[in-house]
């Protein structure tokens, strides 16, 4: 799979060997998030049919800041979702993944 990394304002905010692939976003484990990043809860959520009820963080790195950036699932709603649960994607960064470049939106 190789090593996902997410940066915010040329800060290595996320970075991890095994994390999760889903509809072409990264989900990094907790564990994997730097403490280089804040991330603050928001009042957004969004509603997969199969993931269920997403919440969403707005980031911040060095004084600048991104709303509702990163979002997790706190509750999968099914087992093919559960290996998501509490992992953190984010969305407008460049992520690395093996010798792969890829823009998120």
């Amino acid at each position: 799979m190789g090593r996902a990394t997410a940066i915010f304002n040329g800060t290595v905010i996320a970075q991890a060997d095994s994390y999760q692939f889903v509809e072409g976003n990264v989900y990094f484990p907790p564990s994997s998030i730097t403490s280089a990043v804040k991330l603050t809860p928001t009042f957004i959520n969004t509603t997969c049919p199969w993931k269920g009820m997403a919440n969403y963080y707005d980031i911040s790195v060095g004084g600048q800041e991104s709303k509702d950036a990163a979002w997790y699932y706190p509750e999968p709603k099914t087992d093919r979702a559960k290996p998501l649960k509490d992992h953190i994607a984010f969305c407008e960064f460049l992520f690395k993944s093996g010798f792969e470049w890829l823009r998120k939106r």
